[in-house]
């Protein structure tokens, strides 16, 4: 499809207003605080809509609806565990972030155990935000291609360098303040997805919902051969029961309000502990329905598609197509014009609010935590923020790099794909962040200890997914499981070593819960 002159005309006002927000903010970037924090004045409300474009992403707009289109609502599970998370984080957690002048998540992890754990903390999120990075874009250059028929290595230049571009010179300012306009543009988007849906069908709304309902299309089943299995509520580590998806989510949650930098950085970026706090409720009171409302977008797709046969929408039920690629075909073989430009414009927001959120706190960890603290310690604050302009050049050539591999990769639905990384790449750090907050003995010793046995189990577990071990040696879990474990051996391990070798210096009150 090419796209008629209405939707280039929205989509250039789009760009430009993206590009107008870097280029207004780049006057403020004078010091790595401002860069990085914002000057640390932030409101509640602002906070909560940047958490909310951050945390949705392409994942949300592309995968979402692409999953419930293939499966049902499963994957959606872990989200309700959001609300018990954020209520630990606001009040365990964020006092440690509060407590001084923070940039860095992982300074904390210094002041524990010492600056090798940092460093260790500081790696392990770049590597995780770098796969996430690499997914986001890609997500992207599917739509891109769609609807201009560029190849794929161009339409992944394109969104890279646009993304890239007003990300490096904005700052956390446009970050932040272009994550509320994208949240906005991106609810915006799907609404219309879905009104043309119900127009489409002759019985509305009331249709999808009655025929989605008799195929199990609306239930938490797990999907075996196109056909709904009833889920199971026990333990188990060889399956997907509904308690285990639970507590995932709650991993999950725990981990990105804990040991996430993008977030830790919005808690630094507010102006105190209560807008911080504020924040984190107005991200849960709109991340919820967002998410259930693009799970049920998917749904809708499958309810249309079985009314008006599409054999795109066959290919994908059937896996021989991505299914990713079922909300891109929609918009551009169904959405008028001028719609089509404002809906992609919603998943151009989607994927540009979470990769401009990572771009800056990879940069930030990378400045902060590795470069200014171990490589050129104590130059003036203008030299790092020139490097922080000439990272954030490197992480964009990264991410569409990452980007370009997963065109070729061979991958099921990619939020199943995106669970099974995170998992894999989250080192531990929840476990690693729960052994400071929680216990007082625990030292680097003992930190180390936790973090070689989490990365020999992490090994153990990719060996084993790549088909690499004997039969004898095959992981007994499913690997959804494996960050959920990870983090239960990190703390666990980690305390054991501290009971053995406690540490050897006292620990100042404030660093721990534990008295």
């Amino acid at each position: 499809m090419s796209l008629s002159t209405l939707d280039l005309v929205v989509l250039a006002i789009y760009f430009s207003i993206m590009v107008g927000m870097g280029v207004w903010f780049s006057r403020k970037n004078t010091s790595t605080d401002e860069y990085f924090v914002g000057g640390r004045r932030f409101r509640g409300w602002v906070i909560g809509l940047s958490l909310v474009g951050t945390s949705i992403s392409s994942i949300t707009f592309l995968a979402y609806p692409a999953d419930a289109f293939k499966t049902g609502w499963l994957r959606y599970l872990p989200n309700l565990m959001l609300p018990l998370g954020v209520l630990i984080a606001a009040y365990v957690f964020l006092p440690f972030f509060r407590r001084r002048q923070t940039i860095s998540a992982y300074e904390y992890l210094e002041d524990r155990f010492g600056p090798s754990i940092r460093v260790y903390g500081a790696v392990a999120f770049i590597i995780a935000q770098l796969s996430r990075l690499a997914m986001i874009l890609w997500l992207l250059s599917l739509l891109v291609q769609e609807v201009t028929g560029l190849s794929p290595g161009a339409a992944i230049l394109l969104c890279g360098v646009i993304v890239g571009a007003y990300t490096i010179i904005g700052g956390i300012d446009a970050v932040i303040w272009t994550d509320v306009l994208q949240t906005i543009v991106l609810l915006a988007g799907g609404i219309v997805c879905l009104w043309v849906i119900i127009d489409l069908l002759p019985g509305g709304l009331t249709q999808i919902i009655d025929t989605a309902s008799a195929a199990g299309k609306l239930s938490f089943s797990e999907w075996q051969n196109n056909t709904p299995v009833d889920l199971r509520w026990d333990f188990s580590l060889s399956s997907k029961t509904g308690t285990m998806m639970l507590l995932i989510g709650l991993t999950a949650w725990l981990t990105e309000y804990s040991s996430n930098q993008n977030t830790v950085q919005r808690y630094c970026a507010s102006a105190s502990t209560t807008e911080a706090r504020r924040g984190m409720l107005v991200c849960v009171l709109a991340s919820l329905p967002i998410w259930a409302f693009y799970m049920f977008l998917g749904t809708a797709l499958w309810v249309l598609f079985q009314q008006h046969p599409d054999p795109t929408a066959s290919a994908i039920l059937a896996g021989s197509e991505k299914a990713e690629k079922i909300l891109p075909w929609f918009i551009t073989e169904y959405l008028p014009d001028g719609i089509a430009g404002l809906v992609i414009a919603a998943a151009l927001a989607a994927a540009m609010s979470s990769l401009d959120s990572s771009i800056n706190s990879i940069t930030a960890v990378s400045i902060v935590d590795i470069y200014r603290r171990h490589l050129k310690p104590g130059l003036h604050d203008q030299h790092y923020l020139r490097a922080a302009w000439s990272v954030g050049v490197v992480v964009t050539l990264l991410m569409m790099a990452g980007a370009w591999w997963l065109e070729h990769a061979d991958t099921k639905t990619l939020q199943d794909t995106s669970t099974i990384l995170v998992s894999l790449l989250s080192g531990g750090l929840l476990g690693l962040f729960l052994l400071g907050f929680l216990t007082r003995s625990a030292d680097a010793r003992a930190a180390w200890c936790g973090i070689v046995c989490t990365m020999l189990f992490t090994g153990w577990t990719l060996l084993s997914h790549r088909g690499l071990l004997p039969d004898a040696l095959q992981v007994p879990f499913d690997l959804y499981y494996t960050g959920l474990i990870g983090n239960v051996l990190m703390f666990f391990v980690g305390y054991f070593m501290a009971r053995l070798l406690p540490r050897r210096t006292p620990l100042a009150d404030e660093l721990t819960l534990a008295r």
